[in-house]
Formats: C-alpha cells, sequence, structure tokens
C-alpha cells in the first residue's frame, strides 16, 4: 500500500478503505461517458484539487518515514519522497495503474476490432483520469493523436541529416527537444497565464508529442535500418499502434498486437524510476512536456535502465553462440553457473518486486499462444525453470524471480525486429504516455519546484555524531 494510500485510509470511514487510493478517487468521482479528454479533466482537476488540499492541511506534520544513512548512500533507495499518482509498484502484485493490475488492465481495456491486447489509447485515458474507457473514448484519443502526428519540416531535416553513427536515442532525445519550438505551455507561461491554467497548456502538449513520437521513432529507424526509406501516411482510421507498426515496415497482425501489449506494460512503473524521476524533476522547474520527456529520455537511454531487454538478449545470444539453440538443462545451468562467476544473470531480479513481473508474465502468455515453438523462446522458458532456483540457493538474492526485460527483446526477435539498439526507444515512445500523464496532474495539484537537501560526507559524519552524543543536560535536546 502506498504512503499516501495509508494515509487516507485514516481520514475515511473503513468501509470505503482499500489498498488503492485509485480504488478511492473511483467512489469519489464517477465515469463519464464524455469522449473529449481534457474535457473530462475540467470536471476531475477541481475535485482532485480539493481533495489534496484537504488532506495536505489534515496530515501536513505525519511523518511517512525514516532516511537512514544507507538509503543516502545508496540512492535514495526506498525514501518515500515523491508524490506520483498514475501508478504504483507493490513488492508482491507488480505494477498498478490507477489501482489496475496488468490482468485487469488487459481484460477491462477497449482493444482494436481483431485484436486481444488492450490499446496504449486505453491505458493513457485510465493514467489521466483513473477511469477506465469506453471504447468511444479511446476512439476519440486515437482520433485525436492522428490530428496531432504531423512533424514539422525542421525536425525532419534534422532527423535525415543526423550521422549513422547517433545512437537511435540520441536521435529521438534532439527530435523531442526540437519539437520545444512549438510548445503552447511555454508561449502560454511566457503570455503570464495564470498558475490555474498550466495543466490545460501542459495537457495540448503532451497530446501532441504522444501523437508525434511514434513518426519519429520511425524515421529513425528507417533511417538507421531501412535506408532511409518513406514511413509513409498516418491512416486516420487506425489505432496509434497500427500506425506505427506500418510506418517502421510491420504489417503482421500479431506483431502489431504485441506493439499494442508492449506499449501498454512499458508506459509507467511508479515515479522513483530514472525516466519518471528526471521527467517530474525537471518538469517541477516548469519546463514543457517536450524538455521534460526529452530529459527523461536521456535517463531511459542509460545501460541501468532502458538498454536492459538489450543485454537479455546479447547474453542470449552469447549462450547460443557456444552451446547452441537447443541446450540441456545441465547445459542453461552451466552456464548460468559460468556467468555468475563474474557479473549477474540479466534479466533477473528487481529493486521493488519480490515475484515474477507481472510484465513478464503477460509476454510469456504472448509468446505460448502465438510463437510456442520459436527456439529463443525455449530457451526463455528454460531460463525460468532454471534460474530463479539457482539464484534463490545462493541465498543473496532478495528476488530470484525474472523482470520485463527477460522477455521483451526474444519477442521482438521473433518478429524480424533484430535492431537492439532500437528497442529503448520502443521503450521511450511508450514511457511517455505514463510520465506525461503524471506532468499533467504535476502542474494541475500546483506541485512546486523539486529541491532535495543534500550533503558532504563530513557534515553527514558530524550530522551522525550529534546524533549518537549523549545528553549531558537535564534540558539538553538529542
Amino acid at each position: 500500500m502506498s504512503v499516501v494510500s495509508r494515509s487516507v485510509s485514516r481520514l475515511v470511514p473503513s468501509t470505503i478503505r482499500t489498498n488503492s487510493i485509485v480504488a478511492l478517487q473511483q467512489k469519489c468521482y464517477a465515469s463519464t461517458q464524455k469522449t473529449d479528454l481534457k474535457e473530462v479533466l475540467r470536471e476531475l482537476v477541481p475535485k482532485e484539487q480539493k481533495r489534496v488540499a484537504e488532506f495536505k492541511a489534515q496530515n501536513k506534520d505525519v511523518s511517512i518515514g525514516q532516511v537512514t544513512v544507507d538509503m543516502v548512500y545508496g540512492g535514495m533507495r526506498g525514501i518515500k519522497g515523491l508524490v506520483y499518482e498514475t501508478s504504483v509498484l507493490d513488492p508482491n502484485e507488480g505494477i498498478r495503474f490507477r489501482g489496475k493490475t496488468i490482468t485487469e488492465c488487459q481484460a477491462e481495456l477497449p482493444k482494436a476490432k481483431g485484436g486481444e491486447e488492450p490499446l496504449p489509447e486505453g491505458l493513457f485515458w485510465l493514467l489521466v483520469t483513473s477511469q477506465v474507457p469506453t471504447q468511444e473514448q479511446v476512439e476519440w484519443v486515437t482520433r485525436e493523436w492522428n490530428k496531432r502526428a504531423a512533424i514539422p519540416q525542421h525536425v525532419v531535416t534534422m532527423l535525415n541529416n543526423f550521422p549513422a553513427q547517433l545512437h537511435p536515442m540520441s536521435q529521438l532525445s534532439a527530435a523531442i527537444t526540437v519539437l520545444n519550438l512549438g510548445s503552447k505551455f511555454a508561449k502560454a507561461y511566457s503570455d503570464s497565464v495564470p498558475k490555474s491554467k498550466y495543466w490545460e497548456y501542459i495537457y495540448e502538449d503532451s497530446m501532441d508529442v504522444i501523437a508525434k513520437l511514434p513518426t519519429i521513432a520511425a524515421i529513425i529507424y528507417r533511417n538507421l535500418y531501412r535506408n532511409g526509406t518513406a514511413v509513409g501516411a498516418i491512416d486516420s482510421e487506425k489505432d496509434w499502434s497500427w500506425n506505427f507498426a506500418t510506418m517502421l515496415g510491420y504489417d503482421n497482425k500479431q506483431f502489431v498486437d504485441l506493439l499494442r501489449l508492449y506499449l501498454t506494460i512499458h508506459s509507467d512503473h511508479e515515479g522513483g524510476n530514472v525516466s519518471a524521476h528526471t521527467s517530474h524533476l525537471v518538469g517541477s522547474a516548469l519546463s514543457d512536456p517536450y524538455l521534460s520527456l526529452a530529459a527523461a529520455m536521456n535517463g531511459l537511454a542509460g545501460p541501468l535502465h532502458g538498454l536492459a531487454n538489450q543485454e537479455v538478449l546479447i547474453w542470449i545470444t552469447k549462450l547460443v553462440e557456444k552451446i547452441g539453440d537447443s541446450p540441456t538443462d545441465d547445459q542453461i545451468k552451466q552456464y548460468v553457473q559460468d556467468t555468475l562467476k563474474t557479473s549477474v544473470v540479466p534479466g533477473y531480479g528487481h529493486a521493488v518486486l519480490r515475484k515474477t513481473d507481472p510484465r513478464y508474465t503477460c509476454q510469456r502468455e504472448f509468446a505460448l499462444k502465438h510463437l510456442p515453438n520459436d527456439k529463443l523462446f525455449k530457451i526463455v522458458s528454460q531460463l525460468y525453470t532454471v534460474v530463479p532456483k539457482m539464484l534463490g540457493e545462493l541465498g543473496k538474492v532478495k528476488n530470484p524471480w525474472p523482470n520485463v526485460d527477460a522477455h521483451s527483446g526474444v519477442l521482438l526477435q521473433h518478429y524480424g525486429m533484430k535492431e537492439m539498439n532500437f528497442y529503448t526507444v520502443l521503450f521511450g515512445v511508450s514511457r511517455a504516455l505514463g510520465v506525461l500523464s503524471q506532468m499533467i496532474w504535476s502542474r494541475a495539484l500546483g506541485f512546486p519546484l523539486e529541491r532535495p537537501k543534500s550533503l558532504s560526507t563530513d557534515g553527514l559524519i558530524a550530522f551522525v555524531a550529534a546524533q549518537k552524543k549523549p545528553a549531558t543536560g537535564a534540558g539538553t535536546k538529542a
């Protein structure tokens, strides 16, 4: 249960207490049949502003945790110091999008005609409103994004002139930054728009950049891996993922559905991860969504964040080179043992989760249904049966189970996307849904400039020494 959820539970009758703050929101705010997302937000924002203001007023002095020296030196791991509304990561249940598990999202969110996986448009509506959208509402988002998808010519020219050696993520970040020229929030801020209106312009910029990301990503892909061939035009009748897949050059219906699933499950992972926190931090300076998202993409490009699925695939590729594509369990075990002598098994373990990542599970289910005989998938399945037990026997691993990155690369490889450097771009397109949903609410709720206090090691040593020093007099403070 999140800190905010626990705090709110003290304020409401036991009959409506819940493990999820989102469930409380849904009790308070009935779903609407309106299809214009901004109009829905106009109704939700004042209600949420009032709820948060009342909560803060009544609980401003309540302590929500303790910070240790180990946390400070450990990358602030586990410090409760950030409000992030759109998703919460539970150690046992995995990610919840506005209170919904991955399985619930797959079951409840609208799907494309003939598709089996949830549409990212529906996930975005859920993240922004905390309400499961209707089919009509999702179709409205699709039409809206298709209308906003055009890329300014100067951005296209810039992308076409990047050197082929420039990493796809660097190109994505640069293109998003340059789109800032058309920021509606930046213009409104320079025109002294009142703070109460900030969220409306953040919303407009967020919708614009999300709409343009598939085309930008597709241009990068085509330039690098398809000899600069044209991406084609947006089909106004098709959904966001379908257009993305087509512009990339893939027309396999299963791949389109895989992309819908991929873009949904990678969208958000609460606020403490590097990309989400970066966008939150940069946005708190009132940088517009383009600048904030570009900063998030630079964080996502790091090898300890968005490159993990690529590292998994490289490791599996080396496994195949060494012991073949039909290894025995004993051969797998030996390969894992050899790996553990010098490093870790990529794709296994998680900083928060203490069970198999539900995002891994849903990808596994997709593979079992559509590509059960794929040789790399069979190896992934073998690893699933072998690695957790081996890591558990070491006695040092808190979570020996696979995470989302242990599976996604193999699925993309199966459908012909073998360019591993591009995988993080797909991740980035997806992550925009989550971080920009939160940014709308950050400005709607008036979150201030983020500015934590830092200490030097000398200062921390002195502070700890003072805390340990026994009291010397009756009136001495600890």
